[in-house]
């Protein structure tokens, strides 16, 4: 008998060791009344304008979700009509404050067909203090509705004033580049030179080249898009810098300073082809991913960030219907795989991802939607990571709303370390608006540059970790 219970202590030691020792915490059992579903998009924004961040998840038939945290609670705080919209097929999603007031704005992009026209338009909603409306629902905007298929939605200041437009990728019809004038919504793509017709899959906005927001496409059954922003206008510019892959087949795509110098570069994945690495060199962008980084998967979301506040940012790579994967970025550009543990979820049907610190803790939760072949609920999950010390830097900007597609730069003794301020939606999804860094052993001398999507810089001095700090725009 005391042999047995040695055993058993033994056992049990063996088993809550390799749970600590899992990358990720399974804390799924905080979401309230998560059944399975069909979902797709994620993004995070403060819905409701009450200060605080919520997961917003699309339904394909499902209704439409904002999930928000209360108590170690995640919980639907959303149950107008307008906003679940339970008979429209919703598959991308994107926030940004298009009209200048400080809100945030959210765009439902919806596909009810593979692709070419669709039956029901996308949805714009705004918010007025108790409800939600539509304005593509306002007769003026009924000429410009959206009635092609797409994927993905990002949200884009070309201009550097903070009136955000909204380029929306199609399948089988032209791409749309919508913005607001007065209460009208306007699609500028044909005036822009960018209304082209592809399969469109991915896109993304940030300070890529031009030190305003330019614009990347990873597009299936075609080239991608490399859109430069000269003043506002657009230069396409995809093939001069190698990056228009042309016979793959984009999906998640992600910016990010691969090689810690100060400047973004750009992850994006193929579906069943080789996932790349694009980091600028010469004028060029050269692919550096390795062999295990760049082996083709059945990839949907690309995300980078720093789960476990170490200081080195980790690629997470969500597959539908095979494991997930998970990258270490190591200085110089090298990609180290380490074993996802709890989010290996390898019989999972991944459709849509986004991080946030969505309980404050100062660790990113990671939200991972499922279903397109089969239902699933939601899975959520953080790093066992309780120790390291973090700095977060949310940019406002002149108008008081999030700054998406400026970049945030840590500079230290240890690193130079440029981050996007997302502006969705590397694939269907959009990333909370803040820089979370993880703080590396032994940094110090740490200081903030903010570059703003105007090109204006600001740089602040860090005196106090462990906080969000929120950095305001000047008028």
């Amino acid at each position: 008998m005391k042999k047995l219970f040695i055993f058993l202590l033994i056992f049990l030691n063996i088993v809550n060791y390799s749970k600590s020792d899992d990358f990720f915490e399974d804390i799924t059992y905080q979401i309230l009344e998560n059944q399975p579903r069909l979902s797709y998009g994620v993004s995070v924004s403060d819905v409701n304008n009450d200060g605080n961040f919520e997961f917003i998840v699309t339904g394909f038939g499902f209704n439409n979700l904002a999930l928000a945290h209360k108590k170690g609670i995640l919980f639907n705080s959303i149950n107008q009509s307008i906003f679940i919209d339970k008979n429209r097929k919703t598959i991308g999603v994107a926030s940004c404050d298009i009209d200048q007031d400080g809100y945030e704005e959210i765009y439902f992009l919806n596909t009810d067909t593979y692709s070419g026209n669709k039956r029901y338009s996308d949805r714009l909603l705004d918010f007025d203090g108790n409800k939600f409306f539509d304005l593509f629902e306002l007769e003026i905007n009924q000429e410009n509705l959206n009635l092609t298929a797409g994927r993905s939605v990002v949200c884009v200041d070309r201009n550097g004033n903070g009136a955000y437009g909204i380029y929306v990728a199609n399948y089988g019809g032209p791409t749309r580049f919508y913005e607001k004038d007065g209460n009208e919504i306007i699609d500028k793509a044909s005036k822009l030179g960018i209304d082209k017709i592809t399969g469109g899959r991915a896109v993304i906005s940030g300070n890529i080249l031009s030190g305003r927001s330019d614009i990347f496409a990873a597009n299936e059954r075609g080239e991608n898009f490399l859109y430069y922003n000269n003043n506002g206008n657009f230069v396409e510019l995809a093939k001069d810098y190698a990056v228009d892959d042309t016979f793959q087949n984009g999906r998640g795509t992600a910016l990010s300073d691969i090689y810690y110098r100060g400047r973004l570069d750009i992850l994006t994945s193929n579906w069943e082809g080789p996932h790349r690495a694009f980091v600028l060199k010469n004028n060029k962008f050269v692919d550096i991913a390795d062999k295990q980084f760049s082996a083709p998967s059945r990839i949907r979301t690309v995300i980078s960030a720093d789960f476990d506040n170490d200081g080195y940012d980790e690629v997470f790579m969500n597959n539908i219907g095979e494991p997930n994967k998970l990258f270490k970025i190591l200085d110089n550009g090298e990609f180290k795989e380490i074993n996802i543990g709890n989010a290996l979820e390898t019989n999972g049907l991944g459709t849509g991802a986004a991080v946030a610190d969505i309980d404050g803790d100062g660790i990113l939760e990671l939200l991972i939607s499922h279903g397109e072949s089969g239902y699933q609920p939601l899975t959520l999950y953080k790093a066992n990571s309780k120790k390291n010390n973090f700095l977060r830097i949310k940019p406002i900007n002149m108008h008081g709303a999030p700054a998406r597609g400026a970049t945030v730069t840590l500079v230290s003794n240890l690193r130079t370390h440029s981050k996007t301020i997302d502006s969705g939606s590397g694939y269907l999804c959009q990333m909370e608006p803040v820089a979370h860094y993880g703080i590396r052993k032994n940094e110090r001398n740490i200081k903030i540059i903010v570059t703003w999507t105007n090109g204006e810089e600001n740089t602040f001095e860090i005196n106090e970790l462990n906080k969000t700090l929120e950095i305001k725009q000047n008028n």
